[in-house]
């Protein structure tokens, strides 16, 4: 004769909702989740191809300046290592961007995504260390795509020019890199899948941020991500006139606005984390 359990006894079909994890949780949870997340990060074709991507805008751009442009169209002077060993910058900022956006839309297109919530079920805890990963990746591509800068002008036969802000103009551009894989997360969060976080990322910085720059005060458009990362570099882009050079923000204030369009891009795509099923 089989009896029946009381409704109370019976055991829970569903799991409970995620609870908040106290901070003496998070710092127990935090190195074993950030070393999911290198692990991942390792064993993915596409981080190899990034950073041999880097290295090779560096080492592309700097030796098609020295040997065959030689001369800035703009200022009418010959290119040294001194001002073309940031140019790749900004193409490993936009590169960056997309591998960030891959850190999270890659589990979701694989079907890996439920795997990690159910083995990590703090989703903040997931984001936080996706972040962070996206910054060291940020970090080393910014490095090697500087590091073949440096050889592509070498190799050009390039001459020294001025070195004095080498130092300076480095760290601003590995500040810029590493936080350019945060935003990409953040753009991944909120879309889901892959190829359209990557448009999404390529046609904002490519087409529609110069048509926005051309319709809003410079006042205002200083505050565009991308904007931001023609000034912390000091390159130019086509939608600069005189107004957007005088209405420039300050390399802290540059710094500044991509954080907090980082700072943007993680809270709104951690929301709709927390409110989506895996």
């Amino acid at each position: 004769m089989t009896t029946t359990l009381p409704l109370a006894e019976r055991a829970p079909t569903t799991l409970p909702p995620t609870t908040a994890a106290s901070p003496s949780r998070w710092r127990e949870a935090a190195p074993a989740a950030a070393h999911s997340e290198w692990i991942k990060l390792r064993s993915v074709r596409s981080t190899a191809v990034f950073l041999g991507l880097a290295a090779a805008i560096g080492v592309g751009l700097s030796l098609i300046l020295g040997a065959v442009v030689q001369e800035d169209p703009y200022e009418h002077l010959p290119f040294t290592i001194g001002n073309t060993f940031l140019v790749s910058s900004w193409l490993t900022t936009l590169f960056a961007m997309v591998a960030g956006t891959l850190l999270f839309t890659s589990e979701v297109q694989h079907g890996t995504l439920a795997t990690a919530l159910a083995t990590r079920p703090s989703r903040p805890l997931l984001v936080a260390a996706k972040a962070c990963l996206a910054c060291c990746l940020g970090l080393a591509m910014g490095a090697v795509g500087i590091v073949g800068g440096l050889l592509g002008g070498m190799l050009s036969g390039m001459e020294a020019g001025d070195l004095s802000g080498a130092v300076s103009g480095t760290a601003w551009a590995l500040t810029l890199t590493t936080l350019a894989p945060v935003i990409g997360l953040g753009v991944g969060l909120v879309v889901r899948h892959s190829a359209a976080a990557i448009t999404t990322v390529l046609v904002w910085a490519l087409a529609v941020e110069t048509l926005v720059r051309g319709m809003i005060p410079a006042t205002i458009s200083r505050f565009l991500p991308f904007t931001a990362a023609h000034g912390l570099l000091g390159t130019r882009s086509a939608a600069d006139t005189p107004e957007t050079f005088a209405a420039a923000l300050s390399n802290v204030g540059n710094v500044a606005v991509i954080t907090g369009w980082a700072a943007a891009g993680l809270a709104v795509g951690s929301a709709l984390l927390l409110r989506r099923d895996s």
